[in-house]
This record gives structure tokens, C-alpha cells and sequence, in this order.
């Protein structure tokens, strides 16, 4: 299995490597690395993996590594993508620790990655907290990038608070009053994609089939050869009419996360504490903006994760280098819009080969596309002349804002704890009736259970005993 020690940390008395899993597909002297988000999986790059290099099966040579690797695939005007687990998730290590887990240790993985590749220089495409550690990766390495794409940007920190608006608080309630993994994955799956999507290419009656493949994003299907390959977009499953052999579906993507193994504790808390600690100075974004390489800030206008408010912010302190692309879509607008999204990274592609100038990237016209793509080079920045009431009305309005995301996050710990507690009562409580009732008279008559004691799992059945 191809995989890259990239660190070492302290466990105790011993110093331990950490190693991440990735693969590599297509061929050619275009090098482009995928960065994924929260608990995301490479697999979850389906869709671009198959746009840029037209297929999904992984590099032959994925044991190889280093500059002789690297040189086979120089040829061609092909186009190579690399893409990973990051640290605490998938077939990577998983560190014990948050501590170990941020922004600027997993783009110093991702420097490391490209190292252990033999490239020297990379495209750099991230999603979500992929886009964040892009960001970092950018300001630390910036002759190592050729041109950057965040998808699903914030800025960390506060920014990683969803909007608090009814449909929110309706998906909120119902996740905490969720019992099943499958009522889980629901509410997952309308948080990550929009209800036009789902009620068009899914639609209500089949939703519930297909949960485990979506909400997850472990498995693509590939229709016409009804087989599971690697990759997480949905996408393929629902336009390669995979819903009508769903089950049989849902029976192999257990037995894939039993092999592969869901995200520990550690690793996600590791990833959320990466998120919360996100921060990009004024340094790094000037950074960034005159290194030269061109931006594309791809956002999915109905994304309740990641608000688009504040990606078009970070677009707008990118400029001149910085292209905003708004699309119909949520957060998980590389699925819901693949077409979409793969042309607009080609075209990234494309104008960082022709040398096209930062100025001549931004300074092209807004255009809206039939797919309904906005792509603006300039943020829109609204100022608003007031006078000194009205100014002080804005400032409340800001005030209150910041305060209903503190609110957001108290209410939200305090649910958790509460969630937890019952959660602890629901366990100790069948250990201590289970006693009581093996000790109760059989209601079958001329039966009763002689009983012994209770172990550890809280039963202990004696055989019974005719009166």
C-alpha cells in the first residue's frame, strides 16, 4: 500500500511515525494535489479525480516514489493527481492527542507528501478544512504552488459556526433527537447537499436506501459495470441509477467500513480542534497575493456549513490574484456540481500554463453560466454612507451577531452534555433491572428461574426448575 511517513511524534517512551495513505491517478507533467476536509476520506474526490484524468483507477506504480517515479510521468500534456487521508482519519495515523492536529502541521504532511512524490511543484485544490490547510500550505510554501482552489472556504474559528436560521435549528433538533445511525445519516445527507438536489436526482422514496453510501462518502457506483470502486461522490450512484440495487449496495458498504474503519474519537476531535484553530493573518494573505499563482474560490450558495459570506471575504482580501465562483450547490457542490466545478479548476489550470497575469485574471468580466454558475472576479463590497446613528446601528448589529454565535456554541455544549448523560443512565440502567427481573417467579406456569447472579453484561440465566 502506498504510504508516506511524513513526522514522528512521542507516544510515551517511544517515537512513533506518521504515515499517510494516498493515491495517485493519471499521468502526465501537470501535477495536482487534493487536500480533503473533515472527516473526509481521499475517496471523497470521485468526481475530480475522474474530470481531470478521465478515470478512476489508481497509478500502477503507487509503491514507487521519489524523482525516478516522478520522472516516468513528466511525459505528456497529461495531467497527475495525487490525493490523501489526512491525519486521524481513513487508512493514516491516527495521533492521540489534538494537539497534534492543525492547519499548519497537516500542510507541513501535505509539503512532505510532495517531497516523498518527487514534485516539485503542485496545483493545490482543497475542500472545506482541505481548503484550509491549503491556505497554510500556500503561505508556508509559496514557490511550491502553482495555483491554488478552495472550495467550501471559511476562516476558521467562529466562521466554522453554521448559519443559525430555521432550517439549521430544524436539522439540529433533529440529529439530537436521532436514534439510529440511520436517522443520523439523514439529517448528514441534508445538511451536505440541497433539497432541489435530492427531491431531482435522489427523491424522497429513495433517499432512505442509499443513506449509507451518501452520508458517509465511502463508495462510488459504477453503474454500467455494477461494481463498487474507490471514490466518495454519491454523484455517480445517483445518476448511474444505483438506488434500484441498493441494498445489495448497503450490504457492501458495510462490509467496507468494517475493513476500512470509521473515524476514532481522537481523530476527530483532533480535526475539529484543527478547524477551530484556523486562522490566516494579513502577513499570510499578502503572502499568498504576491506570490504570483492565480486563486479560485469555488462556493456553493446554499451551503449552511461553510456561509458563503465568508469566502467571498477571503476572495476579496486575495485580490488581484483571486477569482470568485458561486454555484448552485451546498456544501458538497464537487458532487452536487461536478460538471461545473472540474471546469472551473481546468480553467485554473489552464490560464496558469498560459501565464496569464493575476490583473487579467481578476479583471475578467462577471458572467453567469446556463448551469447557473456566477463567476466573479471581484467580490461585491457593499459601503453604506451613514451617519453617526447609523453607524451605531451597525455596530449593534455586529455585536449581536458575534453574540448569537457564542449563544449558538453554549446552547450547543450544553446539549451535547446532556445528550452524554442520558446516554451514560441508558447504559447503566438495563444492568441494574436485569437483576430484579431474573429474580422474579416465570410467568409460565409450573416454571420458575432459579437465579444465580449477574455478570458483567448484567444476565446470568440459570436453567429452570419444575415446581
Amino acid at each position: 500500500m502506498p504510504y508516506c511517513e511524513v513526522d514522528r511524534y512521542q507516544n510515551g517512551d517511544e517515537w512513533d511515525g506518521v504515515r499517510l495513505f494516498y493515491r495517485r491517478f493519471g499521468r502526465g507533467a501537470t501535477k495536482v494535489l487534493l487536500v480533503i476536509g473533515l472527516a473526509g476520506t481521499h475517496d471523497s474526490w470521485g468526481p475530480q479525480i475522474k474530470g481531470l484524468t478521465g478515470s478512476l483507477e489508481p497509478a500502477a506504480d503507487d509503491e514507487e516514489s521519489g524523482d525516478a517515479a516522478a520522472a516516468e510521468g513528466d511525459d505528456g500534456d497529461g495531467i497527475e493527481v495525487c490525493c490523501f487521508d489526512n491525519r486521524g482519519v481513513g487508512r493514516s495515523s491516527v495521533l492521540p492527542h489534538k494537539s497534534y492536529y492543525s492547519t499548519v502541521i497537516m500542510a507541513r504532511d501535505a509539503l512532505a507528501l510532495m517531497d516523498h512524490l518527487g514534485w516539485k511543484k503542485a496545483h493545490v485544490f482543497g475542500h472545506s478544512m482541505g481548503a484550509m490547510i491549503s491556505c497554510k500550505l500556500a503561505a508556508v510554501a509559496p514557490h511550491r504552488i502553482c495555483s491554488l482552489a478552495l472550495l467550501n472556504v471559511t476562516g476558521g474559528g467562529f466562521q466554522c459556526f453554521p448559519k443559525l436560521d430555521g432550517q439549521m435549528l430544524s436539522l439540529a433538533f433533529r440529529f439530537l433527537r436521532a436514534r439510529t445511525p440511520e436517522e443520523r445519516a439523514l439529517v448528514d445527507l441534508e445538511t451536505h447537499y440541497t433539497k432541489e438536489y435530492l427531491d431531482e436526482k435522489v427523491g424522497s422514496c429513495t433517499r432512505r436506501t442509499i443513506l449509507y453510501q451518501v452520508s458517509l462518502k465511502v463508495f462510488v457506483v459504477d453503474a454500467p459495470k455494477s461494481k463498487i470502486v474507490g471514490g466518495g461522490a454519491s454523484q455517480d450512484l445517483i445518476l448511474g441509477g444505483g438506488a434500484a440495487r441498493s441494498k445489495p449496495l448497503a450490504r457492501e458498504y458495510v462490509k467496507g467500513i468494517s475493513s476500512t474503519g470509521m473515524q476514532s474519537n481522537c481523530g476527530f476531535e483532533g480535526q475539529v480542534n484543527a478547524c477551530w484553530t484556523h486562522n490566516m493573518t494579513t502577513k499570510e494573505l499578502d503572502t499568498i497575493r504576491s506570490a504570483g499563482f492565480l486563486v479560485s474560490v469555488i462556493h456553493g450558495r446554499s451551503d449552511i456549513i461553510a456561509q458563503l459570506c465568508h469566502a467571498r471575504r477571503l476572495a476579496e482580501r486575495l485580490i488581484p490574484v483571486a477569482r470568485m465562483v458561486e454555484l448552485h450547490g451546498a456544501h458538497l457542490v464537487s458532487h452536487e456540481r461536478p460538471e461545473e466545478v472540474n471546469n472551473a479548476l481546468m480553467e485554473l489550470i489552464k490560464a496558469t500554463k498560459s501565464m496569464m497575469k493575476p490583473e487579467e485574471w481578476s479583471s475578467q468580466p462577471e458572467n453567469s453560466s446556463e448551469t447557473g454558475a456566477l463567476i466573479s472576479a471581484r467580490p461585491v463590497s457593499v459601503t453604506i454612507r451613514t451617519d453617526d446613528g447609523g453607524n451605531a446601528a451597525i455596530a449593534v448589529y455586529n455585536l449581536l451577531a458575534k453574540l448569537q454565535l457564542s449563544f449558538l456554541y453554549v446552547i450547543g455544549v450544553i446539549l451535547m452534555g446532556f445528550e452524554h448523560m442520558r446516554n451514560i443512565v441508558k447504559v447503566m440502567k438495563p444492568k441494574q433491572n436485569s437483576c430484579k427481573l431474573l429474580s422474579e417467579p416465570s410467568r409460565r406456569p409450573g416454571i420458575f428461574m432459579s437465579p444465580q447472579y449477574c455478570g458483567d453484561d448484567g444476565f446470568r440465566i440459570a436453567s429452570p426448575k419444575t415446581s
